[in-house]
C-alpha cells in the first residue's frame, strides 16, 4: 500500500520512525578510546581519552534504563570501562574489572557492554578500569528520575582530578618497579583545568557563569587517582542533597570532602554580590608525612551582569590539608534521605560477620623486597556485616573502598573496633548508602550489604597506589532467592 505524503497515515508512520531512531540514539552510545593531544602547564602530551574528550562524554540515563556502550579501542594499551556505582543486576560482564569479571579490550578490539540501572539516581561515573588510564578516561553518569519534570535545577558536573606531565603509562610503571609511592601530580584539576594559580592555565580555567537569585545543581565527581579532596566556593554554602547515586537528608556546609571514587550533589545558590568568585579544591591527607600534592586547582564562578569585578576572585577557606576532624566531621554527618519515597532497609538478620585488617607494608618479604599484602576471594552468603580495621601499627591513612555490584552502608569511628560495644552505636535508621566507603587511619568502618546480585564482584581500594599494591580481593555472589546470574554475552573479549 502507497500513502501520500499528506496523508495522515504517513504522518504516523513518520512520527513512528522518528520516535524509533531517537530512542536508538539516547540507548546505545559509542566510545572511541584513542589518543588526543592536549597541552597543560605549558607543554603538551598525548593523552588517552574517550571521543578526544578530557574528561570524557556525559551519559545521561533515566531510573531503571538499560543502554548499551560500545567501546573501540584505537589506543596503545589494554582498556576496559567500569560505570562505577551501577549495579548491573545479574549481570557482571559488563562491570569492567581488567582479569576480573573481563578480559580487556585489546588496541583495535569492540565490545558492546550493557549498562543496566535499577536503583540509582543521581549522580555516578565511568571510568577505566586497566593500568591507571582512568587518570584521562573518565566521566560523568546523570541519572534522572523516572517521572520527567521533577524541578531540577540548572546543573553543572565538576570533576576533580589530577595530571601528570609525564605519561601516567610511565608512573605507573616506575611505581612498580621501584615498589614505592609513585611520584606525586603536577597538578590537580577542575573539569580538566588546572587553574589560574599554575603556569600557562589563566586563559583556561574552567568558569562557571551564574544569573543571581538563580540555583544550581553541581554534580561533583572525585576521579583523582590518589588523593582525598576538599572542595569550597567562596563566600558560598553548598547543600548537599545526594551522595553515590542516592538522596540524602539536605546537608548545608562551605566546604564538603570527598574521597577517591565518590560523588556528591550539592545545591549552589547564586545568592551573593555580582562577582568573581574561586571555585576551589585541595588535597586531604591524614598522613602528611606521605608525600602528596600540595597545590590548589581553581575554577571561578562568575556572575553575570554589567558590573566591575574586583581584581582578583574571592578565595574559599578552605581546611587545612590535615585537618582530620573537617574530613571526618563532614563525611560523618551524612543521612540517607530514608522518607516514604526513598525508604532505607538497612538489613538486620545478619549471616556472616567478617572483620579484616587493612594495611600497608606490615609484612616482612625475604631479601628486604617489597611485597603484596594478602588477597583473595570471599563467598558472600546473604545479610553480610563486614568491618575494616585500619590498625594503629600501620601509617595512619585513609582507605577507600569501593565494592562493585553490591549495596551497602557504613558506620566507623577512631581508634581499635571494640566488638561488644561499637555495635551498639551503628546508624540503622538512615545510614548514608555510599559505594566507596571511608576506613580512617588508626580507624575502624562497617558495612553491611545483602548479597542478591549474583556474580563476582571485585572490592579494592580506590587509591590506585594501593591497588598496584594488592589491596583488593572479590566477592563470589552465588544464584539464589529467585537472582541468576545472566549468560555472557557473544562478543566478551577474549584473553
Amino acid at each position: 500500500m502507497l500513502f501520500s505524503k499528506n496523508s495522515l497515515a504517513f504522518k504516523i508512520l513518520w512520527v513512528l520512525l522518528f520516535l524509533s531512531v531517537h530512542c536508538l540514539a539516547a540507548t546505545h552510545h559509542h566510545f572511541e578510546v584513542v589518543e588526543a593531544p592536549y597541552t597543560r602547564l605549558c607543554s603538551k602530551k598525548k593523552i588517552l581519552t574517550v571521543n578526544g574528550q578530557f574528561p570524557g562524554p556525559a551519559l545521561h540515563v533515566h531510573h531503571g534504563d538499560t543502554i548499551y556502550v560500545t567501546v573501540h579501542n584505537k589506543g596503545r594499551y589494554n582498556i576496559t570501562i567500569h560505570w562505577h556505582g551501577v549495579k548491573l543486576p545479574g549481570y557482571p560482564w559488563s562491570d569492567g574489572p581488567e582479569y576480573i569479571t573481563q578480559c580487556p579490550i585489546k588496541p583495535g578490539g569492540k565490545f558492546r557492554q550493557k549498562i543496566i540501572f535499577s536503583t540509582e539516581e543521581g549522580t555516578l561515573w565511568w571510568h577505566a578500569h586497566s593500568d591507571w588510564s582512568r587518570a584521562t578516561v573518565h566521566g560523568p553518569i546523570i541519572v534522572y528520575p523516572k517521572i520527567n519534570g521533577a524541578g531540577y535545577p540548572f546543573f553543572q558536573t565538576s570533576c576533580g582530578g589530577q595530571w601528570w606531565k609525564k605519561d601516567v603509562m610511565d608512573v605507573l610503571h616506575e611505581t612498580i618497579i621501584s615498589g614505592g609511592d609513585p611520584e606525586i601530580s603536577d597538578a590537580l584539576t577542575i573539569n580538566g583545568q588546572p587553574g589560574d594559580l599554575y603556569p600557562c592555565s589563566k586563559s583556561e580555567t574552567f568558569k562557571l557563569n551564574v544569573d543571581q537569585g538563580k540555583s544550581y545543581l553541581l554534580r561533583i565527581v572525585n576521579a583523582a587517582l590518589n588523593n582525598i579532596l576538599f572542595f569550597s566556593i567562596a563566600n558560598h554554602n553548598l547543600t548537599v542533597i545526594g551522595i553515590d547515586g542516592s538522596y540524602t537528608k539536605p546537608l548545608t556546609s562551605n566546604y564538603i570532602t570527598i574521597a577517591a571514587g565518590q560523588t556528591i550533589d550539592a545545591v549552589l545558590h547564586a545568592n551573593q554580590d555580582l562577582n568573581h568568585y574561586y571555585m576551589a579544591s585541595r588535597v586531604f591527607t591524614s598522613n602528611p608525612s606521605v608525600s602528596f600534592d600540595n597545590t590548589t586547582t581553581t575554577a571561578i564562578v562568575q556572575y553575570n551582569g554589567n558590573y566591575t569585578s574586583s581584581s582578583s576572585p574571592s578565595s574559599p577557606q578552605l581546611p587545612y590539608y590535615n585537618d582530620i576532624d573537617a574530613a571526618y566531621s563532614f563525611l560523618s554527618s551524612l543521612r540517607s534521605l530514608a522518607d516514604e519515597d526513598h525508604p532505607v532497609r538497612v538489613p538486620i538478620n545478619i549471616t556472616t560477620r567478617i572483620v579484616t585488617t587493612l594495611s600497608v607494608n606490615a609484612f616482612s618479604c625475604p631479601g628486604n623486597r617489597s611485597c603484596e599484602g594478602p588477597n583473595g576471594t570471599i563467598l558472600a552468603a546473604s545479610m553480610n556485616n563486614i568491618t575494616f580495621v585500619n590498625p594503629s601499627i600501620d601509617i595512619l591513612e585513609a582507605y577507600y573502598k569501593h565494592i562493585h555490584g553490591l549495596l551497602h552502608r557504613g558506620g566507623g569511628g577512631h581508634g581499635n573496633f571494640d566488638k561488644d560495644k561499637d555495635p551498639k552505636k551503628y546508624n540503622l535508621i538512615d545510614p548514608p548508602f555510599r559505594n566507596t566507603v571511608t576506613v580512617p587511619g588508626n580507624g575502624w568502618t562497617t558495612i553491611r550489604f545483602e548479597a542478591t546480585n549474583p556474580g563476582v564482584w571485585f572490592m579494592h581500594c580506590h587509591f590506585d597506589r594501593h591497588l598496584v599494591w594488592g589491596m583488593e580481593t572479590a566477592f563470589i555472589v552465588q544464584d539464589g532467592a529467585g537472582a541468576c546470574l545472566s549468560p555472557p554475552p557473544p562478543d566478551m573479549p577474549p584473553c
